[in-house]
């Protein structure tokens, strides 16, 4: 079995709660250079985001040229918080964002956004 084979997408029951949805906004900071990306898991119905039940993690990439680059990982733990996260990012010659998270219970869930 591939990993690949293990990741859920948006056509899983229980996608309201963990596939991670992409925006890309202009930065709101003087000077900034680039986009802010903010991926969210359980943006239409909230993840419990207990110790029981919790993100325990989150990747961004980029995909450029059919490669996908990693951009940043986000370590989250258990905890009672929104599993919400920024970076700061140049999506110049990205084709398409994508973020996996894993859920302690459900495993892994995969969301994209083509650019």
């Amino acid at each position: 079995m591939r990993v690949g084979e293990l990741i859920r997408t948006a056509e899983a029951e229980g996608r309201e709660k963990h596939v991670p949805v992409i925006e890309l906004m202009d930065c709101p900071e003087p000077g900034c250079t680039g986009k802010v990306v903010k991926v969210t898991v359980g943006k239409e119905v909230p993840h419990p985001n207990t110790v029981e039940h919790h993100i325990k993690w989150i990747m961004l990439f980029g995909v450029r040229g059919g490669v996908a680059v990693h951009i940043a990982t986000f370590d989250l733990g258990p905890t009672y918080g929104a599993p919400e996260v920024t970076a700061h990012v140049n999506p110049e010659g990205f084709s398409e964002l994508i973020a996996v998270e894993y859920c302690n219970i459900h495993g892994l869930w995969e969301g994209s956004l083509a650019l």
